[in-house]
């Protein structure tokens, strides 16, 4: 397995252009949320509780296996944003009587909409048709840049 340094180097190179930069550091978030969002949509087993696990509950947890094998506080930083993204899709899934699939949908659209149009600008084909496995390096990407400008 690849280390962490090297794949973002590898993402960091069709990254240089500072509007596909800042594209990427919303629309890759928003990608993520509308994906975890999709697959909250599929319920798997509701408990007495009420609570009802779904299958972006157990793929975020194979995600933090992947992550957590990268690096620790990649791991945890990735932890957290799901769990704001788990909270968002309740509160969205609540707010909007059950359409949560379809704003997740409209909002997953819009946003590689953005990132085609980033590397329109970059003149680099996104790194996901080189490897597939850079659809989840983009996260830990824009996390390490995250820890960067905090200082961390």
């Amino acid at each position: 397995m690849k280390s962490l340094d090297i794949w973002l180097d590898e993402y960091s190179f069709s990254h240089r252009h500072v509007t596909n930069k800042r594209i990427h550091f919303i629309c890759v978030p928003l990608i993520f949320f509308t994906v975890i969002a999709f697959l909250f949509c599929v319920p798997l087993h509701t408990f007495d509780s009420g609570f009802t696990l779904t299958m972006a509950h157990v793929t975020l947890a194979f995600i933090f296996v992947y992550y957590l094998f990268l690096s620790v506080p990649i791991a945890i930083g990735m932890a957290l944003y799901s769990v704001l993204c788990i909270a968002m899709c309740m509160l969205i899934q609540s707010l909007s009587h059950g359409h949560l699939v379809w704003i997740a949908l409209s909002i997953f659209v819009v946003a590689w909409m953005f990132q085609f149009y980033g590397h329109g600008v970059e003149g680099k084909k996104p790194s996901f048709f080189k490897d597939i496995q850079f659809l989840m390096i983009g996260p830990a990407w824009v996390m390490t840049n995250i820890y960067e400008r905090a200082g961390l």
